[in-house]
């Protein structure tokens, strides 16, 4: 329940901020040149704060709110009217379809997110879209600005001695992991099965049935399934090539033949097109491997396993040999998403690969483990704990990378600091009242320091 009231307000606050509020009501609390920071802003963000159960003075934590609101208004206008950058309208859909998921996830459904909005999912997303894009531009300009910060052996080395010894961080126990996936066959029977479907639907299409509503009814692919398989407008080189080539010959109105790729099966129909973009919308089916397929793919991993274990092939070798997943070329080893390197933290792992991994030691292989893969097909895949590094306190020998992505960091805090800094002097800034006493223009670390925390989460 405590999970859901801080999600509540995480997306309150969102609103707050998306929304165009009656000003003379709500109050200003600051103006950054052209642009105003409404109280509400403010004191949202400060009940999400207090949501999480922090109780710190509530004056100098809504001094700290408003400094990072002031700090990303800064950086805003620097985005648009100086830089000119631009985020598309495909980067905000899919940043947009990644919130949504996380908050239905968070509410145990998308019929309790609506309900407790009183909106659809598309009128929640559309609300948003305006917040989103702003915040999306604002890390675009901070990247902008830390981009070409680099850092010496001599700097991380430096950056550790400036630790205190009581202070050096503990880092948790860390993995470094491998796999060799195995994805089912899909029959003969079920791809022909598959393709008479879709010609049944195409066969309904013709006959008057409306395309959106089929793909309603009848599409896998579940993001554009609910508006009726519209994509949104994509260039040629954003999409499948496969299924480009063919949306882009459509004519507006008209319905594609079956189209196979790598997703599965689609019927696409062109709905706009603007120049190099086109928005289409499609519906998609995808073949299932039979029973006897995925315990196939089971088996082969059985008896890969048992070579491995005799030391008949090595883990590297045969997963560059058998595996389906693209960790294959690295000979297995799984690359972290969110750090770009080796190392696992239990927190980043599958919960079925954390659970497999807990209690093996370095050099063991797990049994075959049920999976899905990237593209939504069911597979099975064995694991290989390659290394296992347990908590200790961060020493340069063990764990210089990890070091060395603290010490980069400060140095493009220190960077953007400085950016803020001088841009404050640029800026006219106003704050009202009750927020006068915070002190905007000076001690702008804090509102730096929140700004990479939120980033990062």
């Amino acid at each position: 329940m405590r999970k859901q009231l801080i999600l509540i307000t995480v997306i309150i606050t969102l609103f707050s901020a998306a929304k165009g509020q009656d000003k003379t009501i709500d109050g200003i609390a600051a103006v950054v040149g052209e642009s105003i920071i409404l109280k509400s802003e403010v004191e949202s963000q400060y009940l999400q704060f207090r949501m999480q159960g922090n109780f710190r003075n509530s004056d100098r934590t809504k001094c700290d709110i408003l400094k990072n609101l002031v700090t990303q208004k800064i950086l805003l206008r620097q985005a648009r009217d100086v830089d000119s950058l631009k985020v598309t309208d495909q980067q905000i859909e899919a940043n947009l379809n990644q919130r949504m998921r996380y908050f239905i996830n968070q509410m145990g459904s998308e019929q309790k997110l609506e309900s407790y909005f009183n909106k659809k999912i598309p009128a929640i997303k559309e609300e948003l879209r305006g917040k989103i894009e702003e915040q999306m531009l604002v890390q675009k300009e901070q990247q902008k600005i830390t981009k070409n910060i680099n850092i010496t052996p001599s700097e991380v080395r430096d950056f550790y001695k400036s630790i205190p010894p009581d202070s050096i961080p503990k880092i948790e126990t860390q993995y470094v992991i491998g796999e060799i996936v195995k994805e089912p066959p899909i029959s003969a029977k079920e791809l022909q099965k598959t393709r008479e479907r879709l010609k049944e639907l195409k066969q309904r299409i013709e006959e008057g049935k409306s395309f959106s509503t089929l793909a309603v009814l009848y599409s896998q692919d579940e993001e554009t399934a609910k508006n009726g398989g519209e994509l949104g407008f994509y260039s040629r080189g954003e999409l499948n090539p496969k299924f480009a080539a063919v949306a882009y010959n459509l004519e507006e109105g008209e319905v594609s033949d079956i189209v196979r790729d790598k997703d599965g099966f689609h019927l696409i129909q062109l709905i706009e097109r603007r120049g190099e973009l086109i928005n289409v919308r499609h519906i998609l089916l995808k073949p299932e491997p039979s029973t006897e397929n995925i315990q196939q793919a089971q088996s082969k991993l059985d008896s890969i396993s048992t070579l491995i274990r005799k030391n008949e092939i090595a883990f590297s070798e045969a997963a560059k040999k058998f595996s389906d997943s693209p960790n294959a070329i690295n000979g297995g080893i799984m690359i972290n998403p969110k750090t770009n390197n080796k190392l696992f933290k239990a927190s980043d792992l599958d919960p079925n690969v954390g659970y497999a991994v807990k209690n093996m030691r370095e050099g063991e292989i797990s049994d075959p483990i049920p999976t899905t893969t990237e593209d939504g097909k069911k597979a099975y895949r064995i694991i290989y704990l390659k290394e296992k590094k347990e908590p200790h306190k961060a020493s340069i020998e063990k764990d210089y990378n990890t070091i060395k992505e603290w010490a980069q960091q400060q140095k493009k805090s220190k960077k953007l600091r400085n950016w803020l800094s001088e841009k404050m002097d640029e800026t006219y800034i106003r704050v009202n009242e009750p927020y006068k006493d915070c002190n905007i223009s000076k001690n702008i670390k804090n509102a730096v320091e929140q700004f990479n925390q939120r980033r990062a989460r």
